[in-house]
């Protein structure tokens, strides 16, 4: 009688211990391939966590939430109805003008008609695509946007206490800025800049950082807007011909005139500028009335006698640049250290200029001192 093939299988007749023998090593086996897998998942999940930074963490998970229940396409129709057709006007710049309005939900947000918008209808929409995933607490939201024929609008998060530019240049002086505010102000832009410029999916250069566009909600924390409006930049490459893209006088980068690639070194500038107006309580921009060849020369004019005032190590030539609306009641360990960030913010040569990363490192250790 043939013997036939012998299989590593239990006889289906077999019982007793064999059969429950059987049934052990199958358990076991199944066993062990459910904790490999297990193993493995956890593993790939905890060195994935470990090699990314928290911030693309949330900003991966917040995007796709953003992007799923928050950011929307708006009708002219709903955000005329919004608006009250377009009464109540909060500001104007070279890009557009902003209106105050109330959603459906009760939301208030800040709808800004573009202006002289050359993009087409998908253009406009693929870039707004990337931008409305963009999340930062110092970056106004971007909740939606509206395409409608020639219109062209952003719908944003609605900022209680106005811009930076309202409060700190303000003759009737009815709010001024205490110097913890003054510092935290500072160092929020430069969290905000840091992500566009480090963090983002796609590099974002601002190309119009001043006070105008640095927001204070309620409690004076800052929001940096209109950042949508600048050209994005691809992760392969650090430069982009932004020659259409005009920045305000004061504000711009000597690159600009050179015709030089523009980098986000030409924010790291405009940011140095501003940290300027937020020691000096004063617009320094308009020292100089003329072309932007000649305000330039008065900020580095400005610049070379700061420098000398920092190696001169004497809180006098601080005191001497602290708003005096203040009352002296300042860190002058901050302000010192402001005052050195700002002279390198400016440096004719971008190349010498700090990254917004490298800023934000810079003022944190000393975020906790009180005056």
């Amino acid at each position: 009688m043939s013997r036939g093939i012998r299989y590593p299988f239990p006889d289906l007749h077999k019982t007793g211990d064999e059969e429950l023998n059987w049934l052990y090593f199958y358990s076991f086996i199944v066993a062990i391939f459910v904790f490999e897998v297990s193993f493995i998942t956890f593993a790939w999940f905890f060195v994935l966590r470990r090699e990314m930074r928290p911030s693309e963490m949330w900003a991966a998970e917040e995007g796709y939430r953003m992007m799923t229940s928050h950011f929307r396409r708006y009708s002219y129709r709903e955000l005329v109805e919004a608006t009250r057709k377009f009464r109540v006007e909060l500001g104007r710049g070279s890009s557009g003008t902003v209106y105050k309005g109330v959603l459906e939900d009760e939301r208030p947000v800040a709808v800004k008609k573009l202006e002289n918008v050359s993009r087409g209808k998908e253009e406009f929409q693929a870039e707004l695509s990337v931008i409305g995933r963009i999340y930062h607490m110092n970056l106004a939201r971007i909740w939606g946007f509206c395409s409608e024929g020639s219109h062209r609008l952003l719908v944003c998060e609605y900022v209680e206490n106005g811009s930076l530019a309202n409060i700190l240049f303000n003759d009737q002086k009815t709010v001024v800025l205490d110097w913890k505010q003054r510092f935290n102000i500072a160092l929020g832009v430069a969290k905000g800049l840091a992500y566009l410029h480090h963090e983002c999916l796609e590099w974002v250069i601002h190309c119009g950082v001043k006070p105008e566009n640095i927001l204070l909600d309620t409690n004076f924390e800052p929001k940096i807007t209109d950042f949508g409006l600048a050209k994005l930049l691809n992760r392969g490459g650090a430069t982009q011909n932004l020659s259409q893209v005009r920045g305000t006088i004061g504000y711009i980068a000597p690159e600009w005139v050179s015709s030089l690639p523009i980098t986000a070194k030409v924010d790291v500038y405009s940011y140095g500028v501003v940290l300027l107006e937020l020691l000096s309580g004063t617009r320094v921009s308009e020292m100089a009335v003329g072309s932007g060849a000649e305000v330039h020369s008065m900020l580095q004019k400005l610049v070379r006698v700061l420098a000398d005032k920092l190696g001169g190590h004497e809180e006098s030539s601080i005191n001497e640049f602290v708003d005096p609306e203040l009352g002296g009641r300042f860190s002058y360990v901050q302000a010192r250290t402001m005052i050195k960030l700002a002279v390198s913010c400016l440096q004719e040569d971008r190349n010498k200029r700090p990254t917004m990363e490298s800023v934000v490192q810079t003022l944190l250790p000393f975020d906790e001192i009180s005056c």
